[in-house]
């Protein structure tokens, strides 16, 4: 059994101040890891922002909550993230997806691909970052990547912890295989991507996707992730409840249980 880890996955602040306080108030309580999410919003760029963390701290681990996979090619991604491990002192890990908010690509002019294409594309990149910063020397012709002769710098002493998390069962199947920790989303999409359905993070709904998981895995070691979409500190927890789930696909009920 692993012992559980909490994270916190940050929003942005106002000054650097701020923001390193917040790194440091993280680790005072004892936290594991300061998450940076990836969206084209109003939050930081998730590279530097978590320098700046690991700068402001000692032994919080840094990460990404999660890089979209379409915004960045995997080789550069790659060399980003050496860097970081080693800027940090090794903290950090580094978490992949496969991209879901249709209006974030329609900003930048990204063709927003079905699921499975999307997908088959995240998989080539864990295969390559996965194998760059393990020191190697990578050459892939893939259908949708190209490297020949590639290698990163720094090559990190230990190859960072890579987090793959979504909710689609191709995704957690590649992330069963793949990943050393596999993040349970939790959610999925309705309306051509722009609606949330969270009822496949009821108790009834979350079971099948671990088996999947524990079956893609096929007795390799992996750590699981559960995304919390909110927490509430309250002496009422079916008002909290009823007052949360609104059209996300769940009852009050299944938000308890779950």
């Amino acid at each position: 059994m692993r012992p559980f880890r909490f994270g916190v996955n940050l929003r942005p602040s106002g000054t650097a101040r701020d923001w390193a306080e917040k790194g440091r108030r993280l680790e005072a309580l004892g936290y594991s890891t300061a998450m940076v999410p990836d969206h084209i919003a109003s939050i930081f760029q998730p590279f530097p922002a978590l320098v700046a963390l690991a700068d402001a701290t000692t032994t919080l681990r840094i990460g990404t909550f999660v890089l979209n996979n379409d915004f960045r090619h995997p080789a550069l991604v790659a060399r980003d993230a050496a860097t970081i491990d080693l800027l940090s002192g090794g903290r950090l890990e580094l978490g992949l997806g496969a991209g879901h908010m249709k209006e974030e690509y329609d900003q930048i002019g990204l063709p927003f691909d079905p699921p499975g294409r999307r997908v088959e594309r995240l998989a080539e990149s864990v295969y390559v970052i996965k194998r760059l910063l393990a020191g190697e020397e990578v050459t892939f012709a893939g259908e949708h990547y190209r490297l020949t002769g590639h290698t990163v710098f720094p090559v990190p002493a230990v190859r960072p912890s890579i987090l793959v998390g979504g909710n689609g069962k191709k995704l957690l199947a590649l992330a069963g295989r793949e990943a050393d920790i596999v993040g349970l989303a939790g959610f999925t999409h309705r309306k051509g991507g722009t609606a949330f359905d969270f009822s496949t993070f009821s108790a009834d709904g979350i079971a099948p996707r671990v088996e999947l998981v524990r079956e893609a895995a096929a007795g390799r070691d992996a750590e699981l992730n559960a995304l919390l979409q909110t927490v509430e500190v309250t002496d009422d927890r079916r008002a909290a409840a009823e007052a949360w789930v609104g059209d996300s696909g769940m009852t009050s009920e299944q938000a308890l249980d779950s």
